[in-house]
């Protein structure tokens, strides 16, 4: 991987990450039409942990709270009712079944799941899910002629449930397409949760998560060497920047505007994709992975 390579794919990383668009789907395509290799699921990882850097800093203050209310609640049982000790314990239990599934798939999630082809249906499918979730929570908002505004849950009404059911929601995004913060919004919306309810819990949501992830890969490249770490850590450092702008201005959008842009945008660019790959203008396999 060149060093330019490296700056565009930290630049889409980092831009990409947390919008409903799906950040490894666009690391591949990126790839992909510009003929280069694909940067592989280790790079994506590692990435990843730049952006989780610009959340950490962005939401410090939540998250500090959050784990000295936790820490609290292990030896006092009065913090236990604490709503930021319970956010620390819902965190947890939402990243099991993105930990469970991701151990399990990990081959697929670096061999078939790669695949322009499901990468493309993934964009399209998604894409109107998010569509049906946003016009379900506009509906709620805004009420309607014989209808009253329907008041949607915030953070504070979030149980072990619902938690879980995030978390299923984020483990589809092991499937490049789906969208981490699409999927695990859309959920939220469809359970009932405001918008930035929803998008808030799946930003800390996915902290252990990619953290994980990205130590795991981190490990496996240090005692495989599949990694050109200059490249690499150049584009996490990009994606890190990148990406705290972009957190920033999407929590400022979601609170008063609708989601379909990115889902007109998701489908359209699935429908090239299928065209492209259908006509044999592009190879639905990925190159040998860039190291």
């Amino acid at each position: 991987m060149s060093w330019f390579e490296s700056l565009i794919l930290g630049l889409v990383q980092g831009l990409t990450e947390f919008l409903p668009v799906s950040s490894s789907a666009h690391l591949r395509l990126t790839a992909a039409f510009s003929g280069w290799k694909d940067p592989g699921a280790a790079f994506t990882a590692i990435t990843q942990i730049g952006t989780e850097a610009a959340v950490l800093i962005y939401f410090r203050k939540d998250i500090g709270r959050i784990i000295a209310a936790w820490s609290k609640s292990l030896f006092d049982k009065t913090m236990r009712k604490d709503h930021d000790a319970q956010m620390g314990w819902l965190v947890i239990v939402g990243s099991i079944p993105i930990g469970v599934l991701g151990l399990t798939l990990k081959d697929q999630i670096e061999g078939p799941f790669r695949d322009l082809r499901v990468t493309a249906t993934m964009l399209v499918v998604i894409g109107i899910v998010i569509g049906i979730a946003d016009r379900l929570a506009a509906r709620d908002e805004t009420g309607g002629k014989h209808r009253a505004p329907k008041q949607r849950k915030q953070l504070e009404n979030l149980g072990v449930r619902d938690g879980l059911i995030f978390g299923l929601c984020q483990a589809c995004a092991l499937v490049p397409g789906v969208s981490r913060s699409g999927a695990t919004i859309s959920g939220g919306l469809f359970m009932g949760y405001k918008r930035e309810a929803a998008a808030r819990y799946s930003f800390l949501l996915a902290i252990p998560a990619v953290l994980a992830s990205g130590t795991f890969e981190v490990k496996d490249a240090l005692e495989t060497g599949h990694v050109a770490w200059g490249p690499t850590l150049f584009a996490t450092v990009i994606a890190f920047a990148s990406g705290y702008a972009v957190i920033a201005w999407f929590m400022k959008f979601i609170s008063t505007k609708s989601f379909m842009p990115f889902v007109y945008y998701r489908v359209a660019l699935g429908a090239v994709i299928i065209a492209l790959v259908a006509t044999g203008a592009l190879s639905p396999h990925a190159a040998e992975s860039a190291g």
